[in-house]
């Protein structure tokens, strides 16, 4: 398998058997790759009250087990190589198990290749609600609990996963529920999202809320994130940060070729109307078939300060206006024209558009659904259209 290790281990998640797939790897990065991930999962379950640390221990070729500690505790942990003493929790696990509970699909567990062990009992115990013993017994208990779940994908809703990270999709917005219906199918998919707009401004270590909402929810996928100020101190596996600006139409198509075709593409960008134009006709031809581009906060199109219009409402240099287009583009093989009008390439790749308060989603696909009324005069500027995913790159 080429590409990097991260995507090489979730295409071997999604293999009958991992364990060939893993046969020419590195099995320390292999297992580094799969704790950092744990490592950041952790964060969205509740664990301890106190810190505790939990070994996790992966059986490898050749008989040799590769040990990690796990930080369990109220905010989560970070994991690093080591064994502990006497450990009050022992996850063990078989390399391809590890493999597949981290980076597969959403799932029940299987019930193979894991097994945990609490620390036994050290006597006859006085069952008292205050007995040290019993307390720390608990304290494990949760800790298992918060290690356990992070070796799963998150399953969750968005909604939660917004408060978690502090994102105003929801709160400030009421988008979750809207990108739950339109996005929830692309939960389980190696995909690539590419966000405009990582918030915090000039601060370099501020924001990536959304970013890292998104990198749980599309547990196999690549995130990432596009803003004029370099963000590059909220990278970490699965979540890349990339600096430019949205209305540089070359940028964004250099962007594109390097790190598309995308799956998802979301404007949570400037909002300036001209700038939110660009970037759509820049990236658009760079998402896949099936795939997604999610415009945010249109209440700006109505803002003379963000280059809206609040009196020409179909003004198409602005944002809303510019999706008026697309619904005539969408029934562009309906329309009766002289014969000069030929079809953009919006015209024959969107297939659908929702829209919400100040959310809109664009759909793409070949739209080459049959026109209404053959025999109404008009030409047909249908022709073999281009192959999408050629067009953007692959």
């Amino acid at each position: 398998m080429t590409g990097s290790l991260v995507q090489r281990l979730l295409a071997a998640a999604d293999a009958p058997d991992p364990g060939v797939h893993l046969a020419a790897e590195d099995p320390e990065a292999v297992v580094a790759v799969a704790m950092a991930e744990v490592a950041g999962r952790t964060v969205l379950y509740p664990g301890p009250a106190t810190p505790l640390t939990v070994q996790i221990d992966v059986d490898v070729a050749d008989a040799r087990q590769i040990s990690y500690l796990l930080a369990a505790g109220p905010d989560g942990g970070q994991a690093r190589p080591g064994r502990a003493d006497d450990p009050w929790v022992r996850v063990r696990y078989d390399l391809a198990a590890l493999v597949r509970d981290v980076f597969g699909p959403a799932g029940p567990w299987t019930g193979t290749g894991r097994d945990v062990v609490m620390k036994d009992e050290p006597g006859p115990v006085e069952y008292k609600p205050d007995d040290p013993w019993l307390v720390r017994r608990e304290e494990a208990t949760r800790a298992a609990y918060q290690a356990l779940r992070a070796c799963e994908p998150y399953r969750g809703d968005l909604a939660a996963l917004a408060l978690r990270f502090g994102s105003d999709k929801w709160g400030g917005h009421w988008y979750t529920s809207h990108y739950e219906r339109h996005l929830g199918g692309f939960r389980d998919h190696r995909l690539n999202l590419l966000e405009i707009g990582i918030g915090g401004y000039h601060e370099p270590d501020a924001g990536g809320a959304s970013l890292r909402m998104w990198k749980h929810y599309f547990h196999r996928g690549s995130v990432y994130g596009l803003d004029v100020y370099d963000k590059s101190l909220l990278d970490e596996p699965r979540l890349t940060t990339l600096r430019g600006d949205q209305a540089d139409p070359a940028m964004l198509a250099d962007l594109a070729r390097r790190h598309g075709p995308f799956d998802i593409v979301i404007d949570d960008g400037s909002h300036v109307s001209s700038h939110v134009i660009t970037a759509f006709q820049a990236l658009f031809p760079y998402v896949r078939p099936g795939g997604v581009y999610v415009i945010e906060d249109l209440h700006t199109s109505y803002w003379p300060e963000w280059g809206g219009n609040g009196t020409d409402l179909s003004d198409p240099a602005t944002s809303v206006g510019f999706l008026k287009t697309l619904v005539d583009g969408l029934h562009h093989r309906d329309r009766l024209h002289d014969g000069s009008y030929q079809p953009t390439y919006p015209d024959l790749t969107v297939t659908g558009l929702h829209l919400y308060h100040n959310l809109a989603f664009v759909e793409k696909g070949r739209n080459t659904e049959q026109a209404n009324a053959t025999w109404r005069p008009r030409n047909d500027p249908m022709r073999d259209l281009p192959d999408p995913q050629r067009s953007a790159g692959e």
